[in-house]
């Protein structure tokens, strides 16, 4: 599956126009026009996956760029972004100067306490 942005469109389009206008160039899985999470009113982009590489080329060829009510349309295949690990994304969030003490110290009940963080 292919995924492409399309943006520049009406505000006001609805999924199945947007499905009636990339349909002829192949089919497509899911349409997710992105709205606002407290107005609910189109954001003017959306993501369209077509089940074929050739099928986004196709719709890419023949709608970037063409004008829609004044507005020029843009069409691109977008690229997801690597996910990442549970490991990386720990340290992305780590301050490079604070390293955890490798000593595990107890508290009274002899339960082991976590390590504490050492600025070097």
């Amino acid at each position: 599956m292919t995924k492409l942005f399309v943006s520049g469109f009406p505000l006001e389009i609805t999924e199945m126009e947007l499905a009636r206008m990339l349909g002829p160039y192949g089919d497509i899985s899911t349409i997710k026009i992105i709205r606002d999470k407290q107005t609910r009113k189109c954001k003017g982009y959306a993501f369209i996956e077509m089940v074929s590489p050739e099928a986004a080329e196709k719709a890419i060829e023949a709608l970037d760029g063409v004008e829609m009510q004044g507005r020029p349309l843009t069409v691109k295949i977008t690229e997801d972004k690597p996910v990442l690990s549970a490991t990386n994304y720990r340290r992305s969030f780590a301050a490079p100067s604070m390293k955890f003490n490798e000593s595990f110290k107890t508290d009274p009940s002899g339960r082991p306490k976590r390590p504490r963080r050492t600025l070097q």
